[in-house]
């Protein structure tokens, strides 16, 4: 059966006077970011509800643009496209436990019959229920399911446009081995996919260590693009390629402890509850002072303890053994434990038996500074062993900072970036959960283990604008712009030629396999440009009546300060590159 037109695709030629571009002047007032403004402003987003959001034409070209590399990329690598629902049954993630345990992100909602399901914030249940009933041999693994789907996440808090929306578009992956080493493979596999996708994206990024959170797992790492708006802290070393996300990075342990060389003594400290303030009282660095943080757990009181330029990093914390559930301890605890106010506390004198767990740089520090539980007094010359037990555990449970020894022998740098993509060694949990298993060489039942792989194809869109921006608006690598090229034609009402060369370069540009959008709109050349520069378009030629009699066109790359006449041959080979 004949086809009455063509198929639209990305490449397809599109005259803006027969498109919808609506573009503003106005700032929103809930848009805090850039990119939230610049969407806004550019007319890709239109707010629906909050955290909700239509895409337009104009930004559903460059999601789709990011879209089809991503596909692209899977599908090289091996995965096979699948795609599942977006309500999932609450017996599935009753399952794995997940349906209490994931908390308020969790939508829950009922049908008409009463049946509970939830609104996918992940697929993790419904894959491995689609795995169990597929997949019965090992001769069918290796095998990697992925889909670009809608998920839905119940955020306190939407903000940032798309960057943290409660709806969004992921590419999700999910693969399936009879052993863990084939899982490595592939998670490797899907590590160096993930660096092209983002490669090709025309993107700055890093890979980095990261913690498991919600998903859990074996091993993990995400992809951040640098843009100084980002919201992850991430460390990297001069010394190497290792990066991790702040909740994750290490930094070298410490040398051997120093000899004890002062008497420990109480030393008054009326007005003074911050290490900053005692360190300063006392003239000395704030690196000698010590940081009691009290928490609680099922088994008793437990003190935390961090030099005074240090910060406890909670996930590090939780990873301590018995303390996964801890909270922070309420005055009252800390009175009946401590038998001190908040500002004085420490490890020296507790009324009850009191956990102790130092950080690595702590356990190896003398003549250090802490709270003497008595109000408006400190502890000066406190050195371990001697002054207070050796601490019940030792472990890396603060942040790093910048200047740190990085575990490669460089020095840790940090920078700013935004998750967009990330891949997890789920290992056997969720298989396990479920049942899903497969008959080995042997014939017998064996569990699969997994591997998870997410990539975050909306918010891509928001970080890309926050890594490449200017006053005048979006600056697009060209992969993701929704046009590479504008043609913009200067009063073409009052000048049939004119309008004609621009309808002929317009087609000969899209001929030659060059993505080109024709302003045909009839705007004057300052609202015009000002609209191609927002909007983010690479490259602009002007066809103008002036340019005509010249034999040239004007010329400017987006990222260009000035413009330039070209003939058309030097405009094809420019354009060509």
């Amino acid at each position: 059966m004949a086809q009455c037109q063509a198929p639209f695709h990305e490449a397809a030629p599109m005259r803006l006077s027969q498109f919808h571009l609506h573009t503003t002047k106005e700032t929103p007032a809930d848009a805090e970011i850039v990119s939230h403004r610049l969407m806004l402003r550019a007319g890709m987003l239109r707010k629906l509800a909050a955290g909700l959001y239509t895409w337009s034409p104009l930004g559903l070209r460059v999601l789709r643009k990011v879209e089809r590399i991503v596909r692209e990329e899977m599908n090289r690598a091996g995965a096979v496209e699948v795609l599942m629902p977006t309500i999932q049954p609450r017996e599935l993630w009753e399952e794995t436990g997940r349906w209490q345990k994931f908390g308020g992100q969790l939508l829950k909602i009922k049908d008409r019959k009463d049946a509970e399901y939830c609104y996918a914030p992940t697929a993790e249940e419904v894959i491995t229920d689609f795995a169990r009933g597929e997949l019965s041999s090992y001769k069918q693994l290796p095998v990697n399911f992925y889909q670009v789907q809608t998920k839905f996440r119940d955020e306190i808090r939407p903000r940032f446009g798309v960057m943290r929306a409660r709806e969004f578009l992921m590419k999700d992956a999910y693969s399936f081995h009879l052993t863990d080493e084939d899982l490595v493979r592939e998670y490797q596999n899907m590590h160096t996919t993930y660096s092209r996708i983002f490669t090709r994206l025309g993107l700055k990024f890093r890979a980095v260590q990261a913690d498991s959170g919600a998903i859990g797992g074996d091993a993990s790492q995400e992809f951040h693009v640098l843009a100084d708006s980002g919201e992850d802290a991430i460390a990297f070393s001069t010394g190497s390629d290792y990066a991790a996300n702040i909740e994750a990075a290490q930094a070298a342990a410490p040398g051997a402890r120093p000899a004890a060389g002062e008497a420990m003594r109480k030393v008054d400290t009326p007005t003074q509850k911050t290490c900053e303030d005692v360190a300063a009282l006392l003239g000395i660095a704030l690196a000698r002072t010590v940081k009691s943080v009290a928490v609680m757990t099922d088994d008793g009181f437990v003190l935390a303890l961090v030099r005074g330029d240090h910060a406890v990093n909670e996930i590090k914390l939780r990873k301590v053994p018995g303390l996964s559930d801890y909270r922070l301890a309420t005055e009252a605890e800390i009175v009946e434990y401590l038998g001190s106010e908040p500002g004085f506390l420490g490890p020296i004198g507790a009324k009850k038996a009191v956990r102790v767990i130092a950080d690595r740089e702590v356990a190896a520090m003398a003549d250090f500074v802490v709270g003497a539980n008595e109000a408006d007094f400190h502890t000066a010359g406190v050195n371990w062993g001697r002054d207070l037990p050796e601490p019940e555990i030792v472990a890396d449970i603060r942040n790093v900072v910048e200047g740190d020894r990085a575990i490669d022998g460089g020095e840790l740098r940090l920078a700013r970036g935004i998750e967009v993509g990330h891949v997890f060694q789920l290992g056997r949990k969720y298989a396990e959960a479920m049942n899903a298993t497969v008959l080995d060489e042997n014939g017998k039942a064996a569990v699969m283990s997994m591997g998870c792989y997410g990539i975050g194809v909306s918010r891509i869109v928001a970080a890309a604008i926050e890594q490449n921006y200017d006053d005048a608006g979006i600056l697009w690598p060209e992969p993701m712009a929704p046009w590479r090229v504008a043609v913009c034609v200067i009063n073409p009402k009052n000048d049939a030629n004119v309008a004609a060369a621009a309808e002929a370069l317009y087609a000969e540009l899209n001929g030659a396999g060059i993505e080109t959008v024709l302003d045909d709109r009839g705007l004057r050349p300052g609202a015009m440009f000002a609209d191609i520069e927002l909007i983010g378009i690479p490259h602009r030629v002007v066809v103008s009546e002036r340019g005509l009699a010249a034999g040239t066109f004007e010329y400017r790359a987006r990222n260009a300060g000035e413009s330039e006449n070209l003939d058309r041959a030097a405009l094809f080979a420019k354009l060509a590159g």
